[in-house]
This record gives C-alpha cells, sequence and structure tokens, in this order.
C-alpha cells in the first residue's frame, strides 16, 4: 500500500515542467518549474550592446512648412527668399491600400478574304473575372501561413483593400496552393532523407473527427510535414524519409524510432532533464541531480569548445563518459530492478525505467558530446510542431483528411523557404504564377 500511495502521489506531481505531459495538461492553478537557470544578467540590453533605433529614410513625399511674413519681434518683412533647411521629422506610415482590376481585351479583325482572326488571352487569364496570384497568395499566406479562421481572413482583405472574398473562395485556393507547391514539398522530403542530421517527432492531429498523427522530420535549413492515421512505424515507413537514413536521427527515445537500424540515434536530453527533475522532487536520492548537473555542464563545455574552434580528443570523451557512467552506477545501486517471481517482466519504478534507459542509450544520449553538430535537445522538431497545434487549436480539428494534407504540403514548404530566406507572401505569388521557389539542399 505504501508503495502504490508513493506511485500515485509522483503521478500527481507531474506536470510539463518534469514529464513529457503537454503544458495544456497542466491547468489554470498549477505553477510549473522552468528548467532554465538564472544567468545573473541585468534585465534589458547587455553592457557592450550596440543598440538601434528608428533611422530616417529617403522620404515618398515631402512636405515644407511656412514661415510668418514678418519678424514676430519688430514686424520687419522676412527674407523668405534665403530661408534654409532647420530641422527634418518624418512620419513612417502606410498608404490606404485599393485592389487594382487589369483589364484584358482580345481583339478580332477579318481578313479580306473572309478569315477571322482574334487575339489571344494570356494562358492564365480564362474567366470572365478572376481574382489574381497575389491576391490568393495573401489568402492562402493568412489561412494556412498566419492560422486566421477562413472568415477572419476574408473580413481582415475586406477591411485592408476593399475587396469582398467569401470563406468559401478562400478555401477553395487552399488545393490550388497544395498542387503549385507539391514538387516542392517532394524536394524537401529527398532532401531531408540525404542531409546528415535530421529532427524527428511526432504529435496527435485531430482530423475528421478521429485521432491521427502529425510526423515532423525538420533541421536548421528544412521542414517537413506528413499526417497519417497512425503512429508508429508503418507511417514513418509510408513517408519514406527516415528508413534507410545513414545519418543522425534526433528524436525523443520513442520505441519506433529505435527500429530505425541504419540511422545513428541521438537523444534529446530536454526529455530526459525534466523526467531527472520529477525524480529529483519526488525522492531524496542525489543522482537525478547529479546527472542534470552533468548533462548542463557538458553542454557548456561542448558549446564554449565549439566557440573556440576546439574539438573534444577521444580521452576528453572517454572522461565524460566515465562521469555519466559513474552517475548511472549509483542510481542503480539505490534503485535495483524488481524481479517477477512468476516470470515476465515486473513493473518497475520510474527511476528504474530512467536508469535503464541512461544505460542501453549512453551512446545516443552523448552523442552531442562526441559530434558537434549533434544539439543537446530535439528542440527544432518541436518548435515545429507548435504551428500546427497553433492551426489546431483555433480550428478546432482538420474536417477532412485532405485538408490535413493540403495543410502539411503548404506548411512544408513556407516553413523550409522561411527558414532559407525567402519571404513566405512571395513564395506562395510565385507557387500561383507557376514559377514555385525551389528548396536548396
Amino acid at each position: 500500500m505504501l508503495a502504490r500511495v508513493e506511485t500515485l502521489e509522483a503521478q500527481l506531481r507531474k506536470n510539463s515542467s518534469n514529464s513529457s505531459k503537454p503544458p495544456s495538461s497542466d491547468g489554470l492553478l498549477k505553477k510549473t518549474r522552468s528548467l532554465r537557470e538564472p544567468s545573473g544578467k541585468l534585465p534589458g540590453a547587455q553592457v557592450g550592446r550596440k543598440g538601434t533605433t528608428l533611422r530616417q529614410a529617403v522620404p515618398t513625399e515631402v512636405i515644407s512648412h511656412p514661415l510668418p511674413e514678418r519678424c514676430e519681434q519688430c514686424c520687419a518683412a522676412l527674407p523668405l527668399e534665403s530661408a534654409q533647411v532647420w530641422c527634418r521629422r518624418q512620419v513612417i506610415d502606410i498608404p490606404v491600400a485599393a485592389y487594382e482590376v487589369v483589364e484584358h481585351v482580345a481583339l478580332a479583325v477579318t481578313c479580306r478574304c473572309g478569315q477571322l482572326h482574334t487575339s489571344a488571352f494570356p494562358a492564365d487569364v480564362n474567366e470572365a473575372v478572376q481574382y489574381g496570384p497575389k491576391v490568393r497568395a495573401l489568402g492562402v499566406h493568412l489561412t494556412q501561413g498566419q492560422m486566421l479562421p477562413y472568415a477572419r481572413a476574408a473580413d481582415l482583405i475586406e477591411d485592408m483593400y476593399g475587396l469582398a472574398i467569401s470563406p468559401g473562395t478562400l478555401l477553395a485556393w487552399v488545393p490550388e496552393a497544395r498542387a503549385a507547391l507539391q514538387p516542392t514539398a517532394d524536394q524537401i522530403a529527398c532532401q531531408l532523407s540525404a542531409a546528415h542530421l535530421v529532427h524527428a517527432d511526432e504529435s496527435g492531429l485531430r482530423v475528421a473527427g478521429k485521432l491521427h498523427w502529425l510526423h515532423i522530420a525538420a533541421n536548421d535549413t528544412h521542414t517537413w510535414y506528413g499526417v497519417h492515421a497512425k503512429r508508429g512505424l508503418d507511417a514513418i515507413e509510408e513517408h519514406g524519409i527516415l528508413p534507410n537514413r545513414t545519418g543522425v536521427l534526433v528524436h525523443d527515445c520513442w520505441a519506433p524510432y529505435w527500429r530505425l537500424d541504419d540511422s545513428i540515434h541521438a537523444l534529446c536530453n530536454a526529455h530526459l532533464l525534466r523526467e531527472l527533475l520529477h525524480l529529483t522532487e519526488t525522492t531524496s536520492q542525489s543522482w537525478p541531480q547529479a546527472m542534470s548537473d552533468f548533462l548542463l555542464t557538458a553542454d557548456k563545455l561542448r558549446v564554449a569548445a565549439r566557440d573556440q574552434q576546439i574539438v573534444f580528443s577521444d580521452n576528453d570523451v572517454r572522461a565524460f563518459r566515465t562521469v555519466y557512467d559513474n552517475i548511472v552506477s549509483e542510481g542503480e545501486l539505490l534503485n535495483p530492478e524488481i524481479a517477477n517471481a512468476k516470470g515476465g517482466r515486473a513493473k518497475q519504478s520510474d527511476a528504474v525505467n530512467l536508469l535503464r534507459r541512461f544505460r542501453l542509450h549512453a551512446d545516443a544520449v552523448m552523442r552531442f558530446v562526441s559530434d558537434f553538430a549533434v544539439p543537446f535537445t530535439n528542440n527544432v522538431a518541436e518548435r515545429a510542431v507548435r504551428m500546427p497545434k497553433v492551426k489546431q487549436k483555433i480550428s478546432g480539428c482538420f474536417r477532412t483528411l485532405a485538408g490535413a494534407e493540403h495543410f502539411c504540403v503548404i506548411r512544408s514548404c513556407l516553413d523550409t523557404l522561411r527558414k532559407q530566406g525567402h519571404n513566405m507572401l512571395a513564395v506562395l505569388q510565385r507557387a500561383f504564377v507557376g514559377a514555385p521557389i525551389p528548396s536548396v539542399a
């Protein structure tokens, strides 16, 4: 009974700061503890930082304010022809926006022989009245890039430009954008499959009233999203990015990732730090705090060495590993595995399970020390999850699987090309005119 009570109390103490529970599960009254330690710096800009301020620009309009005709003191006429600029002040504002209508006119003429000749419209002008690529790009950008609901996006366009567009029209532009950007998304998937380093993550997504899974593959220059009804290896293999990779795969230790035998695995230490914090708060043992301090110190030393263009020697790496193994051994002495007298695997405590992970996957945990290209955390993938979560929070769910797939393709291209220095609105404009921007490997 005491063991049961201890287990239940430990479950109640779990929150987003000391476990893998999402922040949405914390509720309004729970206070979480941040893993970030105080830096000791004062608030605001630091000493030595070069500040910036709003600078005057080349004016588009100059207004000269008139002088009085006579002196305020002696009433003599002022020599206005010799007046010089005394001071300049600028007001930066945006012009009143209005939509423009370009009319295309086709001409016709009849030859003397009776043959009728007509001029041709441009290939993309095929309706009596239609919207151009810029307004279509803006509509898709507001709904898929900035996550606005369709009705609010339509209201914003009307408020800004005086152009009344129905939410249904905005919805119809999304599959057009997806079709135009699909080759770029396929290119991104191929480039990630060949990349040296890829972050992976997955998260639940409500689609057509059912639970589906959003799969992410990303690094500093690329982001790819995919949606699937399953979470596990079937989805990973169907998407085809992670299997048969020989590079580094950074993940959160979810079991199906370990079945990708060709990859070099690296674990997210932020997840481990949260679990260590939970054990620090719920037990009187010292090894969880010692392991947390060790991992954070190792990361600081790694960053300092990288900034100075120093690489750890094999002896340095072995020294880190010795400290790591000693801490794990200390924890294992205090938390022996429970044997099941009836055979099979007995239920173990959180401490035992975490220590087993530290022991079995030591190379993946310490990968950031031996390879400076490997980050300390899986934050690149976790940041990529946030935008789809924002979309779902606003809309509640994706009503159709096709809508979720459209979103994944468009967001893959927008986020990737944004990382590569492109303007997201320009990306969509280029797509709608049939000249999408390619992704750089």
